[in-house]
């Protein structure tokens, strides 16, 4: 059989494994926001762009809002990001080395739980090698103008809109056409200039979008990478950094194609493919590497870097296993050991079944628990609302449960148009997506038949609150500690009336305590 017979073989078949997979875990709480995302598009978000929203509006819209009907496009992309992978490979080496890159590729943990998640990094990754191809294929047109360039300019726009993290891959472009001199005369030619307008169309979304709502993505990504702090040198957290590295990216994977990249950085010189992958993945990696010095990044942040690198590396190796029988069995064991750990980080119960004790901060616990939770909260809302005789409105303590919440609620019960299922509590900080959509605490317009309030009250240009004396059940994480303050004094009474679990294997996966909030009444200002 062709190795390229086999490549398709193995990701069509693996696609088959990952889609029947889809919908045995719950949603993960990213997952969940996303979704909500897609239930109200918007040029952008509070802290990336619209991309995730539209590929899960576009996989709903056929197969309903299920985790199957939001992961769909993760496996897909998965296999389209492969396929990238191997003919790409081919083509700058030959058909076996790229072979192996797929093989290597989807035994790594990280690339298998993310082809199982839908998250912006399917996405980011996918568009990033599609366009690291198309450009790489415009140079080998170069003499001529080539469709080429502004189709890499719309792939790294697209991503851009996915992830704000493909925006470097204009960096690499920049470089590699600056660091090989005969590549140096495109910047006289029109085709670069076409991409980066291309490139510049796709960024006015987001832009426009933060410009209307005071650069609250910037301020994010700052936090984010607590550059809103002052910066020091911190030893342990760029040791915690590579850790994760070795973890996520499976230690020997990991080793091997650090080895090769470094292995091959004076050959960059010499060899214009060379230079072309190590520069296509060099300031993904530089950039968090140096920010972990200050706070450590998070491994799947600059996974980008690793499709350049993971393809010169198995083209590096490749050249040593035909003389090496010990490099071939180190090579088998590299993708055995990273299959077995992405197994067991999708499934622990793998491990629990066998007698071994998981800790409670179990990963897998990310995908669990939430929809028994849901509706046990639903249950108890059924059963409340006759007894009190009125409706009552949902508040969690965090973005991530009022998502999860939002998702597994069978009666979603919306207030109104553009309001979320779920509220997050009262604030006057911009926290999240959550502050850009309707909000308990805020006024609207009064119809006309509506009295005015006496006396001098505040009410936003003599709007009214539709909450104001209704109860709601508010919901937090048990280990939150006291209620927070603007319950309490948001309402007139509160009263714990409920404690949630969800237990795996007699190990407590979630804990909510709800508390009956009484007779809302808004906050001074």
């Amino acid at each position: 059989m062709s190795n390229t017979r086999a490549v398709w073989f193995f990701i069509l078949g693996l696609t088959a494994i990952r889609l029947t997979l889809l919908g045995t875990t719950d949603l993960e709480f990213d997952e969940a926001h996303y979704w909500m995302w897609s239930e109200r598009l918007a040029p952008s978000y509070f802290s990336k762009g619209p991309g995730i929203a539209f590929a899960i509006r576009a996989s709903t819209a056929i197969f309903g809002a299920t985790e199957f009907g939001v992961r769909f496009w993760s496996p897909i992309l998965g296999a389209g990001t492969s396929l990238l992978v191997y003919y790409f490979t081919r083509r700058l080496f030959n058909a076996t080395a790229g072979f192996w890159a797929v093989l290597a590729l989807n035994a790594l943990p990280i690339f298998n739980i993310g082809n199982l998640v839908m998250t912006i990094d399917p996405l980011s990754i996918f568009f990033w090698t599609a366009a690291m191809y198309t450009f790489w294929l415009a140079l080998e047109r170069s003499l001529n103008f080539s469709w080429l360039w502004p189709v890499t300019g719309l792939l790294v726009g697209i991503g851009f809109l996915c992830k704000y993290t493909n925006a470097f891959e204009l960096v690499s472009i920049l470089l590699v056409l600056a660091l090989a001199p005969r590549l140096r005369r495109e910047f006289k030619r029109p085709g670069l200039y076409f991409l980066l307008a291309i490139f510049v169309l796709c960024t006015l979304p987001p832009i426009i979008w933060n410009a209307q709502h005071t650069w609250i993505t910037l301020a994010h990504l700052r936090s984010r990478g607590s550059l809103d702090h002052s910066i020091g040198f911190h030893p342990r957290e760029l040791l915690g950094f590579l850790a994760a590295h070795f973890f996520f990216f499976s230690p020997l994977l990991f080793l091997g194609v650090a080895w090769a990249v470094i292995a091959n950085w004076r050959r960059a010189r010499q060899q214009f493919k060379v230079l072309f992958l190590v520069w296509f993945g060099l300031p993904v990696f530089a950039f968090y590497l140096l920010m972990s010095v200050n706070k450590q990044a998070a491994p799947n942040w600059d996974v980008l870097a690793f499709v350049s690198f993971g393809v010169l590396a198995a083209a590096y190796w490749h050249e040593r296993l035909i003389a090496s029988g010990g490099l071939r069995r180190f090579l088998a064991l590299a993708i055995l050991v990273g299959l077995g750990m992405s197994l067991l980080a999708l499934d622990t119960d793998i491990l629990r079944s066998m007698g071994v004790r998981i800790p409670r901060r179990d990963p897998a616990d990310r995908v669990r628990g939430w929809k028994s939770a849901a509706r046990a909260v639903e249950k108890l809302r059924a059963e409340l609302e006759p007894q009190l005789g009125e409706r009552l409105f949902l508040i969690a303590d965090q973005r991530d449960r009022a998502s999860e919440l939002s998702f597994y609620l069978r009666d979603k019960r919306v207030e109104g148009p553009g309001h979320p299922p779920v509220y997050i509590v009262e604030s006057q900080d911009i926290l999240n997506q959550f502050s850009f959509w309707p909000r308990y605490d805020e006024f609207v317009e009064a119809p006309p038949n509506v009295p005015q309030p006496d006396g001098e009250v505040y009410t936003e240009e003599s709007g009214i609150n539709l909450f104001e004396g209704r109860s709601a059940l508010y919901v937090q994480n048990s280990r939150t500690g006291d209620l927070p303050h603007n319950i309490r004094a948001a309402f007139q009474s509160t009263e714990k009336v409920a404690t949630v679990e969800v237990r795996r294997f007699g190990a407590k996966v979630r804990e909510w305590e709800i508390f009956l909030c009484r007779n809302y009444r808004i906050l001074p200002l």
